[in-house]
């Protein structure tokens, strides 16, 4: 929220546009995906499911309209803010789905795709004990732990907000 946040803030104040975190987000996207494509995928091989990008889009399009409709940039920090991280999960949600299906492995134990992908992908620089999947890691992420961050990072995110707001 640091970069949309100073981006909205310019575009606002010069150009009365709303469309200044949306604009960060989507130049700091195709960064990342030619950052993902050309350095992880065709240079070091990973394959691109364990390299995409989160998808932060629409949570910027929520900061832009929330600062569109109030034109505060205090109710944008407190509910913008909020709705920026409230939105992460949810709309990461589409594209994480399919590696909570359960396959059968070989060898005999039912798992989610996630765990398998994190068990058979061999990471050559990465140590033993490393690789071992620990109980709950994977599968703690749609429990409790979700909402919890996610209104904590709303309230932080609303005072980074204003933070980079004065600084922009």
């Amino acid at each position: 929220i640091t970069f949309p946040a100073a981006t909205q803030y310019f575009m606002w104040e010069k150009m009365r546009l709303p469309i200044g975190a949306t604009f960060c987000v989507m130049t700091l996207h195709f960064g990342q995906w030619m950052n993902r494509v050309f350095n992880f995928y065709m240079w070091a091989w990973f394959p691109v499911n364990f390299v995409t990008p989160s998808l932060m889009i629409p949570s910027a399009i929520f900061l832009d309209v929330t600062l569109m409709m109030t034109g505060s940039y205090m109710f944008t920090a407190l509910f913008g803010g909020m709705g920026w991280s409230l939105l992460f999960y949810p709309a990461n949600w589409t594209w994480l789905a399919p590696f909570h299906l359960a396959v059968k492995h070989p060898s005999g134990p039912l798992m989610s795709i996630a765990d398998l992908m994190g068990m058979e992908y061999v990471r050559s620089a990465t140590p033993e004990y490393i690789r071992i999947i620990e109980r709950g890691t994977l599968r703690t992420f749609g429990r409790d732990v979700t909402p919890v961050s996610s209104f904590f990072a709303g309230f932080i995110s609303g005072i980074v907000y204003l933070w980079w707001v004065w600084m922009g």
